[in-house]
């Protein structure tokens, strides 16, 4: 990982500057989405354990035919460097959901919100051509709507940065199409149900009062994956 972030802090300022002198660069680009479950720790499980949405990512890939394909944009000096690191992903914005809770009142609750990943790190523990085993931890925000007819359950705009770690396994199809799978448990500042506050999160039993905020929220995924050659001048 330490190679991958020394390449990638070398390589967008050359391809900046290349693109300066209108030198466009094609970059394989990977959009991917599907189906995800979401389980939120506490009263709300205890009313619908399994909430629904979409899991999102629009990555560009800079691999090892990308890197050679542009041998002349990198310094000579770190050319053996680039040789060492199989593949960076960078997504084009910040502004990219991660998430969507899509997840109407079946019981008594519903659930609908974004989550936003701005920062992540990743590592890849198996990698061939047709499978790939990574692990991830990132930075979060989320807002979410919950809305409830149960006492214990008013409505609450959750809104909370947080952390999660977790893992996603990937399965090339083709060069064009891909499927993964994974789970990421989200951990949040606690918020109160019906307040932005903590709520009763921080009395001595501690482990009684989590029950009544939301902390904690997993996210389970398969994403299809769709890629295709994208010329841009970064």
């Amino acid at each position: 990982m330490g190679r991958s972030l020394f390449l990638l802090s070398l390589l967008l300022p050359c391809l900046t500057a290349s693109a300066a002198r209108a030198e466009a660069i094609t970059v394989p680009a990977d959009v991917g989405i599907g189906p995800a479950g979401y389980l939120i720790s506490g009263r709300v499980a205890d009313d619908q354990p399994l909430h629904f949405g979409l899991k999102l990512s629009v990555q560009a890939i800079i691999d090892q035919a990308t890197i050679q394909a542009n041998q002349h944009r990198i310094p000579a000096k770190y050319r053996k460097q680039a040789k060492q690191v199989s593949e960076i992903r960078i997504s084009p914005s910040l502004f990219i959901p991660d998430a969507i809770f899509i997840s109407p009142q079946l019981e008594h609750t519903g659930l609908y919100g974004v989550t936003w990943r701005p920062l992540s790190f990743g590592l890849s523990l198996i990698r061939t051509s047709a499978f790939r085993f990574n692990l991830s931890a990132g930075l979060l925000l989320t807002y979410a709507f919950l809305h409830s007819d149960l006492p214990a359950l008013p409505d609450t705009h959750f809104l909370r940065p947080g952390l999660d770690v977790g893992g996603e396994i990937e399965l090339a199809l083709s060069r064009s199409f891909l499927i993964s799978f994974g789970w990421f448990s989200g951990f949040y500042i606690p918020q109160g149900f019906g307040t932005f506050g903590l709520g009763p999160f921080g009395d001595k039993q501690t482990s009684a009062t989590l029950r009544e905020t939301m902390w904690h929220l997993g996210q389970g995924f398969v994403k299809l994956h769709f890629r295709f050659p994208y010329t841009t001048n970064l």
